[in-house]
């Protein structure tokens, strides 16, 4: 069985930054560890990114194609990997052998409480990993 964890939070929290300290961590102790970026928003990332958002969608083009502000952004970048959830899933698939999977997502929480399809990538994701929650 595969473990790993999700972090969302506010912006600002400091999710990247218990990214990193995590990954700093369990390098430390042996324990593989791949590191998911799923926030479109950040682009300077102090950690080694197993798989990044950014390969698939990239915040700045949706906002530019679509006359969209940073939160429409957001939101239509979990759509779309909420619809390309198998872009997703082919990523991880190599991962799920033996590495211990961190999820740094979008410090927008409403993203989580008000959009459904934030909420169907988390729930899509615990079906294949035994998650848990870091708010």
């Amino acid at each position: 069985m595969v473990f790993g964890h999700v972090v969302i939070g506010p912006p600002g929290s400091g999710k990247t930054t218990y990214c990193n300290g995590m990954s700093q961590f369990l390098s430390l102790i042996g324990r593989k560890l791949a590191v998911i970026n799923l926030d479109p928003v950040n682009d300077e990332l102090p950690y080694e990114c197993a798989i990044n958002i950014e390969d698939l969608i990239k915040l700045g083009d949706v906002m530019n194609e679509h006359s969209l502000g940073p939160n429409g952004g957001l939101v239509y970048c979990m759509d779309y990997l909420e619809k390309n959830i198998d872009w997703l899933e082919s990523k991880l698939k190599p991962l799920l052998k033996d590495h211990y999977l961190l999820f740094d997502f979008p410090g927008q929480v409403e993203l989580f409480f008000l959009h459904s399809n934030a909420r169907s990538v988390i729930k899509k994701l615990i079906k294949k990993i035994r998650l848990a929650c870091k708010w």
